[in-house]
């Protein structure tokens, strides 16, 4: 991280997101920037790009991961559900804390990566409950809430919308809607999932389109920050475009690329 800022020198913020277990890039990837904004899914549960990485092939193993993986591309969600539920009675652990388990150790490498300053919110793979007990002095904590960094305002939402997946952290629409209406006018509004944009929320791989939120789409149309930022859609089919006079940028490519988005002025 560079110094405090001072003067007139710009200010730079590297942003990512969809992090899914990519500890040794996280750690540099403050490296020359003011502050560091992660958007959340810290968590590797299943990598679709690589299907022996995650907790469910740690647990299960890489040819169950496969038959997951193709069940839920076709949308076979209902079938995936109790494919997965065959497998858990299969291990004898109880499913919470196996999971919890895992995504401890994930986290305890995660946010120990994480350089000073940061300012995270959570995704919808997270455990915001468990947040409390890694995050360290420096690691800044926002949902529904506000930050000032080099003078300009960022509002933050973390979490998705409720879809068949059931990850851990789906919230109600109202919920979510309520959350982006406190932020009010901001420069940068920063959240885990896009805005509900066909070419923002379909994802070329996994062939299908992710949940978007219409009331982030209404109040990017309302309020004109000068930048939205999400991730969430790995690979879209869009990764930037305009609403309005908003830049709309997805930085969730960090798992593979290990590169952060820069923001300067």
């Amino acid at each position: 991280m560079t110094s405090a800022r001072s003067g007139n020198r710009r200010t730079r913020v590297h942003v990512v997101s969809d992090v899914h277990g990519n500890a040794r890039d996280l750690a540099r990837a403050g490296d020359g920037a003011d502050a560091l904004i992660c958007l959340g899914d810290l968590v590797l549960f299943l990598d679709y790009a690589d299907h022996s990485r995650g907790i469910f092939p740690d647990l299960f193993g890489k040819e169950n991961a496969d038959r997951i993986v193709e069940l839920r591309t076709a949308r076979r969600f209902a079938e995936a559900r109790e494919f997965g539920a065959r497998l858990w009675e299969g291990i004898g652990t109880d499913r919470a804390t196996a999971i919890e388990r895992a995504v401890r150790k994930q986290y305890a490498e995660l946010f120990a990566a994480f350089p000073t300053p940061t300012y995270a919110t959570y995704g919808n793979v997270d455990m915001p409950q468990l947040w409390p007990e890694y995050a360290r002095p420096g690691t800044t904590v926002l949902d529904g809430r506000r930050a000032e960094i080099g003078g300009r305002v960022f509002g933050f939402v973390g979490g998705g919308l409720r879809t068949p997946m059931r990850t851990p952290y789906e919230i109600d629409d109202e919920e979510y809607a309520a959350k982006i209406e406190a932020l009010g006018e901001v420069d940068v509004l920063c959240t885990h999932i896009p805005p509900e944009v066909p070419e923002l929320v379909y994802d070329t791989v996994a062939r299908r389109f992710e949940r978007g939120s219409r009331a982030l789409l209404d109040a990017i149309r309302r309020t004109r920050p000068r930048y939205a930022l999400f991730g969430h859609v790995h690979q879209p089919l869009v990764r930037r475009m305009r609403i309005g006079s908003t830049e709309c940028v997805n930085v969730g490519h960090f798992a593979g690329t290990g590169t952060p988005w820069a923001l300067e002025w």
